[in-house]
């Protein structure tokens, strides 16, 4: 349990970071960030699979970039949710989930399962 609390909060560092880089992104506050990571962890889990499913042939033809456009459109997604993230446009949104997905990756080799 507490690999997952830390993972929340490793993703909740990364949105912040990606926030304070990429400048088509904005986090209003902690609380929102903290919600923010949490939503995009269960559409990561829930939603993510079923669509990378459906465009496997487009990413198989792309040779898995198009999953970079899937990570970008999940945060947009979530962005539209989330009252206190606001993310401008489809390139903010890609750039900030290649960040995201780098951080909270870097990140996470420091728990212990």
């Amino acid at each position: 349990m507490n690999s997952i609390v830390l993972r929340w909060l490793f993703n909740t560092l990364a949105l912040t970071v990606a926030a304070w880089i990429i400048p088509g992104i904005q986090v209003v506050g902690l609380a929102e960030a903290l919600i923010a990571a949490f939503l995009l962890g269960v559409v990561n889990a829930f939603i993510r699979p079923m669509i990378l499913l459906l465009t496997l042939p487009i990413t198989l033809l792309s040779l898995g970039l198009f999953a970079l456009v899937i990570n970008g459109l999940m945060l947009w997604m979530v962005a539209a949710i989330v009252p206190g993230l606001d993310i401008a446009g489809f390139w903010s949104a890609f750039f900030g989930a290649i960040l995201l997905s780098l951080i909270s990756t870097f990140m996470s080799w420091f728990v212990k399962d």
